[in-house]
């Protein structure tokens, strides 16, 4: 099993320790890339895939890197809008 489908499998399991780094890698995987409006936008960030037309949107976790469970069921939802999933 590949580095890719590793971090993807864990991502489909829903763990508590997901990370917003692990999140990003994933994403970038399937072709989002992160978008924020500089300093202005706080811990808001927008993933956008130009190519699908599927955009998520995270507010960066902190004071850890921890993502929420509702986070984590965004992401694999938006995921699954994809045919690649």
């Amino acid at each position: 099993m590949s580095k890719k489908e590793k971090i993807i499998e864990r991502l489909k399991s829903k763990p508590k320790d997901f990370t917003y780094d692990e999140a990003k890698q994933v994403l970038n995987i399937f072709g989002f890339a992160e978008y924020n409006k500089g300093k202005t936008s706080g811990s808001k960030v927008i993933f956008k895939n130009e190519l699908k037309n599927i955009d998520i949107a995270l507010h960066k976790p902190h004071p850890n890197n921890i993502l929420k469970p509702y986070q984590i069921n965004e992401i694999i939802k938006k995921l699954k809008e994809m045919e690649d999933f």
